[in-house]
């Protein structure tokens, strides 16, 4: 997206101003309540921060998993707020037991500049996820500006997310201008060669973002339980693997199109498989044409994580989203820790620029330990997705200037 299609911290006057942040603190936490993913309070605390030293009153508001319009003590923001502290340096952050009414007005008034406000779970109210306007303009009202710096969540069509930048001066947040540049440098205005690296289990879940992407890479490497099908579509012997019989047609008009575009498709020409009878039975290594009926495909083989990784030392540009094996089960994480560390190493010279997201990708490089070498590693989940697959998403639309 080029940059000024949207505004940026960088056009706005924030001093003395209440800014309203919409962020992503939809973290995870463990039967005990506690936070066992920190990350998604960690990427918006640059944003925090700047706005605090720019002498902003922040308000942040924010969703905490599926409440549906119900309060629940299990999913309140007041559970985040001490991390959030610590990511900000251990300020003291104001806390509201609504996100609208009186309670709210009143912390959202109080707080001085540079201070910040946390407000209650968006979602206890059913007209966040309706964008309702009677709760947009509830929301707009407490503040002067409109910050979005969540992009995690900018695929809905929520009050919080489209509503109230239509009723204030918005802008996107440090965390949201990242992410949108880092992708746009993947799709709008590569280096080429391009590839992607496309894995995960179904082929239907990719059939939108593949369709897209043979327009704009050169070449698409695909693994996961979805090369089974693309395997299988060419008639051959998969045994027990994950497969999706029905997508056979779709998965040959894949293949015909990206031929007829000059896309490389890499499918596995061989493959790590484990039998299906005893628990004491060791994988093999065998070529996708010598694959038994009792056996099951649970990473790409070597032979094809070499093609991969040759294809990818031509390369400048590389997106990736999805795992190449059943990476959470060594020794199926092989070929996707040898291939995420390949690309960290490339990334690192400087020889190329690496994007990934979307679904099981971030779980997946992290476990390689090569996530932090990434030029970039979205958090996002849906909305990378949707952007891939070359729709528009309804939050980034809002922002546009």
């Amino acid at each position: 997206m080029p940059d000024k299609l949207y505004n940026t911290l960088d056009d706005l006057d924030v001093n003395g101003k209440s800014v309203l942040v919409r962020a992503d603190l939809n973290v995870p936490m463990n039967k005990d309540l506690q936070i066992t993913d920190e990350s998604r309070i960690n990427l918006v605390a640059p944003t925090l921060m700047e706005l605090s030293a720019r002498g902003a009153r922040t308000i942040l508001i924010s969703h905490l998993g599926r409440p549906a319009g119900k309060r629940t003590s299990q999913l309140s923001l007041r559970l985040v707020s001490a991390s959030l502290s610590k990511a900000l340096g251990g300020i003291d952050i104001m806390f509201a037991s609504n996100c609208i009414g009186t309670n709210a007005q009143a912390i959202s008034s109080t707080i001085k500049p540079g201070d910040f406000a946390l407000l209650e779970n968006l979602r206890f109210h059913k007209g966040e996820e309706a964008n309702d306007p009677n709760f947009a303009a509830k929301l707009s009202a407490l503040g002067d500006i409109y910050i979005n710096d969540a992009f995690s969540t900018s695929h809905r069509h929520h009050a919080s997310v489209v509503g109230v930048p239509a009723l204030l001066p918005n802008a996107a947040g440090r965390l949201m201008q990242t992410e949108l540049d880092a992708l746009s440098r993947v799709l709008s205005h590569p280096d080429p060669p391009t590839m992607a690296i496309i894995g995960g289990a179904k082929i239907s879940t990719k059939l939108k973002l593949i369709g897209n992407l043979i327009d704009h890479v050169e070449v698409i490497a695909i693994g996961g339980g979805m090369a089974n099908t693309f395997l299988y579509s060419q008639g051959i012997e998969i045994g027990t693997s994950i497969c999706e019989p029905e997508m056979a047609d779709e998965a040959r008009a894949i293949l015909a199109r990206a031929n007829a575009n000059s896309c490389e498709i890499l499918l596995p020409i061989d493959a790590m498989i484990l039998k299906n009878r005893g628990v004491n039975d060791r994988p093999q290594i065998v070529p996708v044409r010598s694959i038994a009926p009792d056996t099951r495909i649970l990473d790409i083989g070597p032979a094809s994580t070499n093609l991969v990784s040759s294809r990818m030392s031509d390369c400048r540009t590389l997106l990736w989203n999805g795992p190449m094996g059943m990476f959470e089960t060594p020794p199926f994480d092989t070929s996707t820790n040898f291939l995420a560390q390949k690309t960290a190493a490339m990334t690192q010279t400087g020889s190329l620029v690496s994007v990934a997201g979307g679904g099981d990708t971030l779980a997946a490089l992290k476990h390689s330990g090569a996530d932090a070498q990434f030029t970039y590693v979205s958090s996002a989940g849906g909305a990378f997705l949707e952007w891939l697959e070359g729709g528009s998403l309804p939050g980034v639309e809002a922002l546009k200037t």
